[in-house]
Formats: C-alpha cells, sequence, structure tokens
C-alpha cells in the first residue's frame, strides 16, 4: 500500500464504526508482542514523535511494562506539539502510570543537545513512520544517529524514520532496523527498499477489515487534493462532452453540470443543431459548440468527428454518449472518434449500445484510458453477457471484462462495482430515489471531470461513483425520493467539502 492508501482505508475504517484509538491500541500491542518473542523483559528505549507512529510507541510502552519491561519514553517534541488526539490519549495513560510504581521513565525533548546515548537491550523507533518529508530535522536527525550507534535490537514502527514510504529511497538518513513492524499491509517504500534498510519485516493485523479498502467510503476523498492557490482558469481541468440529438437536450448538460461541480474549470457540450439552443439556454456557465454536419441538424453524424476532433484538443477528457440518441450514423460517428481521439474518454448511456466492444479494446489496450458506465442491459448490451445475480459473481464478471477489453468498468446497481481488471472497488452509497432520470449522466460527468483534473480512469469512477451516490443520499434526506438529478448534482459540492 502507498501511505495515502492507508490514510484512506484509515479513515473507512473508522466510518464503518471501528474507532482509530482501537487500530492504535492493537498497533501497540502487536509492537510488544513482537519484542516479547525476541526478547526476555529488558530497559527498552521507545523514542516517540508527535504523530500516530509516536502514539503506537506509546501504547506498546504500556504493554511492555506489564510484561516486565523497564521503559524510558523519549518524546522528541513538547506534549502540546502532539498532532494526533489518539497518541496524546495514550501519553496520558502513560503520564498517569508513571508515578513511581512501574518502571517507566517519560522524558520530552526538543533540543538535541539534551539527548544521549543509552545501555538497553531493545530501542524502538516510533519518531516518524511514514510522515518522512526531505531532510530530518533536530531533533530526529540526531536520534537516528543514536539509535544507529546503539548495540540493542532495533525495532521500527510501521517505516525506518528517514525512509520514504512510497519509493524506498533515503533522502538523508534513515533508521536501519532489525525489525520493522508494519500494520495491515506492507507500505510500498518497504518492498522497494534492500533488507539493509528495513530488516525483517512484520506484518500486523491491527483488525481493519477487507470492506475498508473493497467497499468506497469518505477516507477515498482524501484522495483529491487541494486546489492549488496560484492556479489560473482551465488548470484544473477541461470537459468536453458530445452528446444531445433531437429528442433529448438535458443529458449532456447534467454531465456538464455535474463535471464543473467536480471542480473543473469548463464544461463544453458539443451537440447537433437541434439541441444545442436547448442546451445552451439551460446555464451561463456551459459552454455550448453547435456541431455543424450537412447531413442532420438532429443527431451527430460522420461529417461532425473531425469538428469534435478539433475541439477535443483543448480538452482533458471526454464524456460521450449523454442522449446522444440510437442513429445508425451516429454509432459510425462514435466508432471513427474512438479510433483517431486522443484524450480520456467516458462512455456512457446510448454511446454503450453504439460503440463496438472491439473498438473500446483496441483504444483501451493502446494506451487510451476508457471508462464504461453500464446498467445491467447496457452491460449486456456492450459485452454481450447477462449480469449474475450474486455479489462476487458480478465481481468476478466485471474484473474480467476489464481485464479483457482494458477499460474500466463501471456495473451501476445497488451496490456499484467498479473494475480496471487488476482490482475492484464497490460502492454502497445511493438510494431508490436515483431511479430517477438523469443521475446516470450527472455520474458519467462526475467522472469526466475527476478524469480531467488528473485522476487516473479507475480513481475518478470509484470516486465518481462515491460522490454521485453521496450526493443522492443527501438529496434523499432533504427531498424525500421526491427529486431529479439536476438536485443531485446540487449536492455534489457538499460531499466535497466533507473531506
Amino acid at each position: 500500500m502507498t501511505p495515502k492508501d492507508m490514510m484512506v482505508t484509515d479513515a473507512n475504517a473508522e466510518a464503518m464504526g471501528i474507532p482509530k484509538l482501537s487500530l492504535m491500541e492493537n498497533a501497540g500491542r502487536c509492537i510488544a508482542d513482537v519484542i516479547s518473542k525476541i526478547s526476555d523483559p529488558c530497559k527498552t528505549v521507545i523514542f516517540a514523535g508527535n504523530g500516530g507512529n509516536g502514539g503506537d510507541g506509546f501504547v506498546a510502552a504500556r504493554y511492555l511494562l506489564n510484561r516486565g519491561f523497564e521503559v524510558d519514553v523519549i518524546l522528541l517534541n513538547h506534549l502540546s506539539r502532539i498532532k494526533s488526539p489518539e497518541a496524546r490519549a495514550n501519553l496520558e495513560v502513560l503520564r498517569r502510570i508513571n508515578r513511581g510504581l512501574s518502571p517507566l521513565r517519560i522524558q520530552m525533548i526538543e533540543d538535541s543537545s539534551n539527548l544521549k546515548k543509552f545501555d538497553s537491550g531493545v530501542v524502538v523507533d516510533a519518531i516518524l513512520g511514514t510522515g518522512v518529508r526531505g531532510k530530518l530535522r533536530e531533533p530526529v536527525s540526531t536520534a537516528v544517529d543514536i539509535i544507529n550507534d546503539s548495540s540493542a535490537i532495533k525495532i521500527a514502527v510501521d517505516v525506518p524514520t528517514g525512509l520514504d514510504p512510497l519509493t524506498g529511497e533515503v533522502h538523508h538518513k534513515s533508521v536501519a532496523p532489525d525489525i520493522t513492524v508494519t500494520f495491515h499491509r506492507a507500505k510500498k517504500g518497504l518492498k522497494n527498499a534492500g533488507i539493509e534498510q528495513v530488516g525483517n519485516v512484520r506484518v500486523c493485523d491491527i483488525g481493519i477489515p477487507p470492506e475498508a479498502e473493497i467497499f468506497t467510503g469518505p477516507g477515498d476523498l482524501l484522495r483529491i487534493p487541494k486546489r492549488v492557490e496560484t492556479s489560473h482558469k482551465g488548470q484544473n481541468g477541461r470537459v468536453l462532452i458530445i452528446g444531445g440529438s433531437a429528442d433529448y437536450s438535458g443529458a449532456p448538460a447534467l454531465a456538464a453540470f455535474a463535471s464543473m461541480r467536480s471542480g473543473a474549470d469548463i464544461a463544453v457540450v458539443a451537440s447537433p443543431a437541434s439541441v444545442s439552443g436547448a442546451v445552451r439556454s439551460y446555464s451561463p456557465d456551459v459552454i455550448v459548440k453547435t456541431l455543424s454536419n450537412t447531413v442532420s441538424n438532429d443527431f451527430v453524424t460522420l461529417e461532425d468527428v473531425n469538428e469534435i476532433l478539433k475541439l477535443s484538443k483543448n480538452a482533458d477528457s471526454l464524456v460521450v454518449g449523454c442522449g446522444i440518441g440510437m442513429a445508425d450514423e451516429t454509432g459510425d460517428a462514435l466508432n471513427e472518434l474512438m479510433r483517431k481521439v486522443q484524450n480520456p474518454v467516458v462512455i456512457d448511456a446510448d454511446a454503450l449500445k453504439l460503440i463496438d466492444i472491439d473498438t473500446i479494446t483496441e483504444s483501451a489496450q493502446n494506451g487510451l484510458d476508457v471508462v464504461v458506465t453500464p446498467h445491467g442491459a447496457e452491460f449486456k448490451s456492450l459485452f454481450g453477457l447477462n449480469v449474475p445475480e450474486g455479489l462476487e459473481e458480478r465481481m468476478n464478471m466485471v474484473s474480467e471484462v476489464s481485464k479483457n477489453s482494458g477499460a474500466v468498468t463501471v456495473l451501476k446497481g445497488t451496490v456499484d462495482i467498479i473494475s480496471n481488471g487488476d482490482k475492484v472497488r464497490l460502492n454502497a452509497t445511493g438510494n431508490p430515489g436515483m431511479t430517477v432520470g438523469g443521475t446516470g449522466d450527472v455520474l458519467a460527468g462526475l467522472i469526466g471531470g475527476l478524469m480531467a483534473q488528473g485522476h487516473d480512469a479507475f480513481e475518478s469512477a470509484y470516486l465518481g461513483a462515491y460522490i454521485n451516490g453521496m450526493a443522492g443520499d443527501m438529496a434523499q434526506e432533504r427531498y424525500g425520493f421526491n427529486f431529479t438529478a439536476s438536485q443531485v448534482a446540487n449536492f455534489i459540492p457538499g460531499v466535497l467539502n466533507q473531506k
């Protein structure tokens, strides 16, 4: 896992009702278990930082005391600077214990000149873990030197201090442990680093269920970065929506609204002349380009492809299919477009019936990011397969078709199934009121907006499914089941502001 993956999983576990205090308790006990298995009771020195890594060390100290160890805790900061509420709570427990009855000493050191060499059987690095950022500052830098110079058995908590948790690189210096005790899953940097940098890696189960990784949750919103303060118009994504026909004007507009509410700067709708005026009238925020084909003003045709390709040069992603209709000429145009377009593409609605799966497969396997968003009937039309009843069977089928096609698949349902052929995510947000027309267009626009902002196809797809469902749940809370798709789109910012 990457550090961000672990943050997301922790937050999703908490949303499921597993408190962070419980996870920290299990992590600290695991550290104590590892130490107890390799050493008889002895003096143990725990260097602790002011984050969750330090909190794991505080819990470990308590368990080691109960097992007969003499423990020195060295906090490399003032206790007022402890950032984690859970770490602060566990330090307060230790301070209550530290009244002379237990062999425990707690020191707070902010000046590296106050750090001294020590004599102990075990030393624990609970300083930074995944919190490393560039060159180590004092007193952490000196503490790393002292730990490495010690003859004690060295235990690193989660990730050795100074080791990049993502790349496994050491940019300055790092603790060289005998054992690294990591939690839930090994961090990516531990896999990339050499044994001399991480020692023997022990992965500890701290009680996070697999559902916290598989099901989307509020933790996934942590994957959406903060907007750069100096960004300018268009830098946060431009989305081109190709859709609309004589009978359907609202669908491409809904997709455009949703893409902008996802955070994209600009949404452009390219639609036939018969519908472009109606789309333009919905909102002054959406740019509308009238396709100038000479065959028909009612639907997209082959004559429109070159114009769409020109428009795509100024777009970061495309959303294709919302309200586009089922004309044969439109199918020819969309298949031709897919062979030539170079932007990430979301394929939705009637386009799922018009674009050949072989065309999608060829485009995806040539490196184009493609997301398809079918419901059950559209899934059968696109892939030629009936959707099975059981959740596990559906997961396997979605994973298989995604692997074969190279496209990310979002199978919409009571539980949405999202797969890139390698990984599968499930989304259970949403409610029966979302059977109202247009919510699929909102989802497609959301995914397109997220792709335009730099998220990869898989991440955009499962984030879009979660945000769309949560927006629907907010709409249901406000209106009961009497809401519209445009009202769902209006709740998207409220979901994003929860991160």
